[in-house]
C-alpha cells in the first residue's frame, strides 16, 4: 500500500489517565510519524485534560481532545465524534488501554486494502506486570528476548511469539463473517466504508458488541475482513471487568442483522 494515505488513529478512553499517557507516549516512538491522534473522551474528569494538554505540547504529531458529558456508556458515540473530528482516510481505532508496538502505524499502513477492513490483535498484560509498566519500572517493549520470555512464564503475558515475528500480508482476508479476534481496541478501516455504514452504531446501550456490529455492518456492505494478527498487536493493560447486563441483548441485535443484512447504523455519523 502506498506511504501517502493519511491516517487517523482513534484512541477511546475514561478516567485512566495512566494508560492513556503510556499509549500515547509509545506513539511518540513510532517508526513513522505520517497520522494524527484523536483521544475520544467519554467524560473523563479533568485529570484526563490536562494529561492530553501535558502531552499535546511535546507530541511530534497532531494531538487532540475530543470530550462528552458522562452520562453512562457511550463508547459509539465518543468514536464517532472521533471519527468527525479526523482528518486522515484512514482511521484505526484503538482503546486507551492498549500500548502499541513501535510498528503499530506502518504495519496498519502495509495491511490497508481498499474494500478490506483489519481487525488488529492484542497481547494480555497480568494485573502484577501492568501496575508495573504504569509505574515505569518495566515494559515488555524495552526488554530483550530473554526478558520478555521470562514475564511469559512468570504469567505476566499471556502470549509472546507476536512480539518476536511479523507475518506478511498473505491469506489473511476472509469472505465470511466470524466474531473471532473482532476486538473493537484494535482494528482499522476506510473512512468511505465507515462514513458509507453511518459509522458505529449509537443506539447501542452499555458494554458490548458495538465492535462486532460495526464489524458485521462492513461485511454486509461488502468490505472483506483482513486478520491482524502477526502484524498489529498491542499490549492490553489489565482492567477490572466490565459491567456487561447488556452484553446478551446486543449480540442478539448483532445475530439478528446477520439475517436482514443492515448496512447502516441507526443511529450513526449522520444523526
Amino acid at each position: 500500500m502506498q506511504q501517502t494515505i493519511n491516517i487517523s488513529v482513534v484512541i477511546a478512553t475514561y478516567n485512566r489517565p495512566d494508560a492513556l499517557r503510556a499509549v500515547i507516549e509509545a506513539f511518540f516512538l513510532q517508526d513513522e510519524k505520517n497520522f494524527e491522534l484523536i483521544v475520544a473522551d467519554d467524560g473523563s474528569t479533568d485529570n484526563t485534560r490536562a494529561c492530553v494538554a501535558e502531552l499535546q505540547a511535546r507530541s511530534p504529531v497532531p494531538l487532540r481532545h475530543i470530550w462528552q458529558e458522562d452520562i453512562g456508556f457511550r463508547l459509539a458515540r465518543v468514536r464517532n465524534l472521533g471519527i468527525a473530528a479526523a482528518k486522515g482516510d484512514y482511521l484505526i481505532f484503538l482503546d486507551g488501554d492498549c500500548i502499541p508496538q513501535s510498528s503499530f502505524i506502518s504495519q496498519h499502513r502495509r495491511l490497508a486494502e481498499p474494500g478490506c477492513m483489519v481487525t488488529g490483535s492484542r497481547i494480555l498484560l497480568s494485573e502484577a506486570l501492568t501496575a508495573q509498566v504504569l509505574a515505569g519500572t518495566v515494559h515488555p517493549l524495552q526488554l530483550s528476548p530473554w526478558g520478555q520470555l521470562k514475564l511469559r512464564l512468570n504469567g505476566g503475558l499471556n502470549k509472546l511469539l507476536q512480539l518476536w515475528w511479523h507475518f506478511p500480508d498473505v491469506k489473511r482476508t476472509s469472505d465470511r463473517f466470524t466474531w473471532r479476534r473482532i476486538k473493537g481496541c484494535n482494528m482499522a478501516a476506510w473512512r468511505s466504508d465507515i462514513e458509507r455504514i453511518n459509522g458505529f452504531d449509537e443506539s447501542f446501550t452499555g458494554w458490548g458488541h458495538e465492535d462486532a456490529d460495526i464489524v458485521l455492518r462492513l461485511f454486509n456492505a461488502g468490505i472483506l475482513r483482513k486478520d491482524g494478527a502477526f502484524a498489529t498487536e498491542v499490549l492490553h493493560l489489565w482492567h477490572r471487568e466490565a459491567v456487561r447486563d447488556q452484553a446478551s441483548s446486543n449480540k442478539a441485535r448483532v445475530e439478528a442483522r446477520m439475517l436482514d443484512k443492515t448496512v447502516r447504523a441507526t443511529v450513526g455519523l449522520a444523526q
